[in-house]
């Protein structure tokens, strides 16, 4: 017997408002009922878990123990770029000379996540 993984939940004051910047990160849409004002909301992914998020009173006050690594389709560097448009925030820098690492981001509640080098990156060795 063993457990399925049903979503990946992340606390925040506006479930709405996060969903949809995790909507704009990944390309996947919203859950079907999902209203501003909600007191929970989904980014239905395409595969995997759901990205589950709920309304709590209090604010993120430490750094995650868990978090989303993010493998972008295009280079590293301009999905960092692209993220930042949306409204994340540049945490740190984890980057390498010879292009392994990744960069690490918050969303606009706080919440870190690290962006991977991409497939194509990979290969070009950068």
């Amino acid at each position: 017997m063993f457990s399925v993984v049903q979503n990946m939940a992340i606390d925040c004051a506006d479930p709405y408002e996060l969903a949809r910047f995790w909507s704009a990160v990944t390309g996947r849409p919203l859950g079907p009922e999902d209203r501003p004002g909600a007191r929970e909301t989904q980014v239905l992914l395409a595969q995997g878990p759901v990205l589950y998020f709920n309304r709590v009173p209090e604010p993120k006050t430490v750094k995650n123990r868990l978090h989303l690594c993010l493998r972008p389709e295009t280079s590293r560097d301009q999905e960092v770029e692209r993220l930042l448009g949306l409204g994340a925030t540049f945490v740190g820098d984890h980057r390498n000379p010879d292009g392994s690492g990744w960069a690490v981001l918050a969303d606009p509640e706080g919440n870190e996540f690290c962006v991977l080098r991409s497939d194509s990156d990979r290969a070009a060795g950068s």
